[in-house]
């Protein structure tokens, strides 16, 4: 490969490097005022706090109820997780090794809760869940994420079996395995990478989503991000301190899922895959 060494060339790298740089100190920035906000005594006019104590986070768990929406979240998110791979892998399954006709419809379908905003079809399915009686309640917030979970998961997944030679499924048949043996002793073990990956990131697009959860949870069905955001907006004076260590939890819980996803999947090679997948 020929590198362009011209001005041009040169400056169009450093403009690049420029931006990304300033990029990541402003985020850094942004981030490090929440956290030192969140331990903070009084901060004002100051590079520094004048102070630091930890009663905010114990202020922010009794204020917030902090508890009740770990667990909410903690329920709402093993749910998606268990349905999203139940759904989604089965459906993966069949659309990698069948062909039928509309199979790039169906495709397309399944793709497009990935390709719209979650707003331009949240605000329909969340009427939906109000006429069903299902909007505010836990099942209604689960319902509401495995719209778009499900065809994550699908997308994911049918790149890690369509690398499973099906003459290893047709052996397995012929030596008298029956479909419950042939998952479980011989697609299963070579699918958990795959299905590792794709759950673990369900699982980050669970704590992290918003504007579905926001449309239809209720006051004992919010996750920790809806929590925070009527933290944030919802009438009252409440301690900006208390509202960032909230900010830090949230945070901290996101990231520890997301560095443990990452270590199990590169999100470059999933798009590779669906790259190959719509080429062939």
């Amino acid at each position: 490969m020929i590198r362009d060494t011209g001005l041009g060339s040169r400056l169009w790298r450093m403009a690049v490097w420029a931006v990304t740089l300033l990029f990541c100190l402003n985020l850094m920035a942004m981030i490090a005022a929440v956290v030192l906000n969140s331990f903070a005594t009084r901060w004002l006019g100051t590079w520094l706090p004048l102070g630091f104590t930890t009663r905010w986070y114990a202020a922010a768990w009794d204020e917030f109820q902090l508890g009740d929406v770990l667990i909410v979240t903690i329920q709402v998110v093993f749910l998606v997780v268990f349905l999203s791979g139940l759904l989604g892998v089965t459906a993966a399954y069949a659309l990698a090794r069948r062909d039928f006709p509309g199979k790039r419809l169906v495709m397309l379908v399944f793709l497009l809760p990935l390709l719209v905003p979650p707003i331009t079809y949240g605000i329909p399915l969340a009427t939906v869940l109000y006429q069903a009686g299902l909007a505010g309640t836990l099942w209604g917030v689960v319902l509401a994420n495995l719209v778009p979970s499900v065809p994550f998961v699908v997308l994911v997944m049918i790149p890690f079996i369509e690398q499973i030679d099906p003459r290893i499924e047709a052996a397995a048949r012929v030596f008298g395995a029956g479909t419950r043996q042939l998952f479980l002793r011989v697609l299963l073990p070579l699918l958990i990478p795959g299905i590792l990956a794709a759950l673990l990131l369900v699982l980050v697009r669970t704590i992290a989503m918003f504007e579905l959860t926001f449309l239809v949870a209720g006051p004992t069905s919010q996750t920790l991000v809806v929590a925070l955001y009527y933290a944030v907006f919802a009438a009252g004076v409440r301690a900006g301190q208390s509202i960032d260590a909230m900010a830090v939890v949230y945070m901290a819980v996101t990231l520890v899922w997301l560095v443990i996803a990452l270590r199990f999947v590169n999100p470059t090679q999933i798009v590779a895959r669906a790259k190959q997948q719509q080429g062939a």
